[in-house]
């Protein structure tokens, strides 16, 4: 869980996000914009990490891949940058 919490330390909610790419999981839509406002809970997380979005009046968790920080402050950017990197690196749990 040293991700989670080096994540849920560094990222600074509420955000404005894209997503950049499509995940079957949650009906968010390539390119479109959310507003991020949490770290989903730690259970969400054992495999993979996710954030919730508030989305069409609902809360929904998708992966943090899948997005990308609009106005976000420079330390979440990094962290979240951070992630990116390590997944795209094929690292998993």
């Amino acid at each position: 869980m040293g991700w989670y919490y080096y994540l849920d330390d560094k990222i600074s909610f509420p955000f404005n996000a894209v997503c950049i790419s499509k995940d079957k999981r949650v009906p968010v839509e390539l390119n479109e914009q959310v507003s991020v406002v949490q770290m989903s809970g730690e259970d969400y997380c054992e495999h993979d990490m996710f954030v919730d979005i508030s989305w069409n009046g609902k809360t929904l968790a998708i992966p943090l891949a899948s997005i990308k920080p609009l106005d976000a402050d420079a330390e979440t950017q990094e962290a979240i940058g951070d992630w990116h990197y390590w997944v795209k690196r094929g690292n998993i749990f």
